[in-house]
């Protein structure tokens, strides 16, 4: 994150890069949207629910296995090839992160190297650490090169400083870094991506804005699509401040369009059709 370190707080100075304060306000109204309908006051438990699946899907077509919501829904394996074995660490991930919030103020390199672990299932040598020298990144949706295992390691220091410090940023700015830097510096072996995305809900959730986790920004990547997703992440990984900020408002579209579909979801809940 090369816009940091000017200041004793560069999260709030992202914050104020033009056009953000405008990203964050629609955002805000967006959940208020959701959180103020009638359903949520009587259902929210079960919007929630909806709300995972559905940022599990969205997810797990980011990384390669774009599947239909009903696929997602009906299947209870997810070992047979390499898409089900996506789709099935994006819905452990999901269910994992509001397990971690407590956790995640404190030691937030111990949350993520949870989170790979989680999404690998796997109890290899490699699993729930950052990569090392001479190890290989396999990511191949991000086709940016990936970062040393040395900057790497850095980094990451750095981006925990940040949140154990606290920050007076908006929640969408913090997320939206959050999840930048992880896709950027993809820092585990594998599932970079879907991990970035977990952190970045975890932030949400834990930050107030979206407490109950019923905005799933996952939703929003998926519909903006893959292109406009790794568009965005180049004007993060270009450290400009036009970067930046393209990529905290495709973030907060995200959130936007995350809120709309629960919005959806409790308008079918109010008619009796879902």
């Amino acid at each position: 994150m090369s816009t940091t370190g000017a200041t004793a707080d560069p999260l709030a100075a992202l914050g104020s890069l033009p056009g953000v304060a405008d990203s964050v306000e629609t955002v805000r109204k967006a959940v208020d949207r959701v959180y103020g309908h009638r359903i949520m006051r009587r259902r929210s438990t079960a919007i929630t629910s909806e709300a995972a699946l559905r940022g599990s899907r969205g997810s797990a077509a980011l990384s390669g296995a774009d599947w239909a919501l009903e696929e997602v829904r009906r299947r209870s394996d997810f070992g047979a090839d390499d898409e089900a074995r996506v789709v099935g660490a994006a819905l452990r991930l999901t269910a994992e992160a509001g397990q971690l919030l407590s956790i995640w103020r404190q030691s937030p390199l111990r949350v993520l190297a949870r989170l790979h672990l989680v999404a690998a299932a796997t109890d290899g040598d490699e699993v729930g650490r950052p990569r090392q020298a001479g190890e290989a990144v396999d990511e191949p949706l991000v086709e940016l090169p990936p970062p040393s295992a040395d900057e790497v390691s850095g980094r990451l220091e750095g981006l925990s400083e940040l949140i154990v410090t606290g920050s007076s940023a908006p929640a969408l700015v913090t997320a939206a870094v959050v999840h930048g830097e992880l896709l950027a510096l993809r820092p585990f072996v594998s599932h970079n991506g879907l991990v970035a995305r977990a952190a970045q809900r975890i932030v949400l959730i834990g930050s107030g804005l979206d407490p109950k986790s019923v905005c799933p920004a996952e939703v929003g990547h998926a519909e903006l699509g893959r292109a406009a997703y790794l568009a965005a992440l180049d004007g993060y990984v270009s450290g400009t401040p036009e970067g930046m900020a393209a990529w905290i408002a495709h973030c907060g579209r995200a959130v936007e369009l995350g809120a709309r579909e629960s919005t959806a979801v409790c308008e079918a809940l109010q008619r009796g059709a879902a």
